[in-house]
């Protein structure tokens, strides 16, 4: 479980709370809410008394609900509009799903994305993109709300390193996190 927290764990923090400056009362629609990154963010934008609106496939609907989103949006089948106006989108997807979510954007709101620099901007609204920087005293209060049972990564799977390209491949659903096991020497 420790491995699936630190770069996951340190984006989903940086992306809600440094970059969108996510507060108590707003409604947060995250993109991927049922992967590495989205599951850690919707715990957090839950935790801090957010309105959490999930996003993903259909597969993903009991997952992203038992982590904390109060409704969910099937990608595949769902209109993203139905969604109504939000203060942050936070985004792992990118590509279109990245350029519909800007029109739903409040004024005054944030549209956080880690795939690429967005080319659309929200009207009256800002467009971040962000690198994930270390941060010592972020991971140190991921890992206290990881022991206290506050936060819960999700361990998608564990696969051997063989297998790497095939784990992160385009067809790879598995929900949260997939840790690779480093080659041991025995």
């Amino acid at each position: 479980m420790a491995a699936a927290l630190p770069i996951s764990g340190l984006i989903a923090w940086q992306g809600l709370f440094d970059h969108a400056h996510l507060a108590p009362g707003q409604t947060v629609l995250i993109h991927g809410a049922a992967g590495g990154v989205g599951s850690i963010a919707t715990q957090l934008a839950w935790e801090v008394g957010a309105r959490v609106i999930g996003t993903g496939r259909a597969d993903d609907r009991d997952v992203v609900l038992g982590l904390g989103a109060q409704s969910f949006v099937d990608l595949e089948a769902d209109d993203l509009r139905q969604v109504g106006e939000v203060d942050v989108v936070f985004d792992v997807v990118g590509g279109d799903v990245l350029a519909r979510s800007t029109e739903l954007v409040r004024a005054g709101g944030t549209v956080v994305t880690i795939v690429l620099p967005p080319t659309v901007q929200p009207r009256n609204g800002r467009a971040i993109f962000f690198v994930v920087e270390p941060d010592r005293a972020q991971l140190a209060d991921l890992a206290q709300r990881v022991r206290t049972g506050r936060l819960k990564p999700i361990v998608g799977a564990v696969r051997p390193l063989a297998e790497t390209a095939a784990a992160f491949g385009r067809d790879r659903r598995t929900p949260g996190k997939t840790i690779i096991e480093p080659v041991t020497n025995s």
